[in-house]
């Protein structure tokens, strides 16, 4: 187990990204405020203990994992970050297929008939995490388990149930709250 203090580390994390305005969420929804993830992951002094936690509940499902599919573009610094961790390959999931070169819309590894775990920055409803999936499951992998760093809303947890995904997560936006 990591040393990480995680109230610490959400703390600067929170300082960092959580930034107030009015945003326009993926999901359609408004928000006066906005985890502006980019900001944390830039910054090796905090995507590297985010990684560690990850790489720890990957370790603690006991399960074996193909590989990491980072979701465009928030989830891919992360997988990478993850993977140089624990020696996990990372897969690098477009939100659809580029129109050029090999015209794939995951990157990196043949990955037909392996499971994978998706990984992703925020979550609010889960809705690029489940066309995601789909895509994934539609090309042949087995896709049933999420972390991502940042649980916004916890209705994302049920949506992504409904599509027989089980997310886990190192921070809820409650524990920025509290930083």
């Amino acid at each position: 187990m990591s040393k990480i203090d995680k109230q610490k580390l959400a703390h600067e994390i929170g300082k960092t990204c959580w930034i107030t305005g009015e945003f326009k969420l993926r999901s359609g929804q408004i928000s006066t405020d906005y985890f502006d993830k980019y900001r944390f992951e830039a910054l090796p002094h905090l995507l590297a203990p985010v990684a560690t936690l990850i790489a720890e509940k990957i370790a603690a499902r006991g399960q074996s994992f193909f590989a990491l599919a980072g979701l465009e573009l928030g989830g891919v610094p992360i997988a990478t970050a993850v993977g140089l961790q624990n020696g996990m390959p990372t897969l690098f999931v477009r939100k659809k297929a580029k129109q050029y070169g090999t015209c794939q819309f995951a990157e990196g590894l043949d990955f037909k008939g392996e499971n994978l775990i998706i990984i992703e920055d925020v979550v609010t409803t889960g809705g690029q995490i489940i066309e995601s999936a789909q895509m994934l499951r539609e090309a042949g992998a087995t896709v049933e388990h999420v972390i991502c760093v940042c649980l916004r809303d916890l209705a994302g947890i049920d949506k992504l149930a409904s599509e027989g995904l089980t997310l886990d997560y190192v921070f809820s936006r409650e524990d920025f709250d509290k930083s």
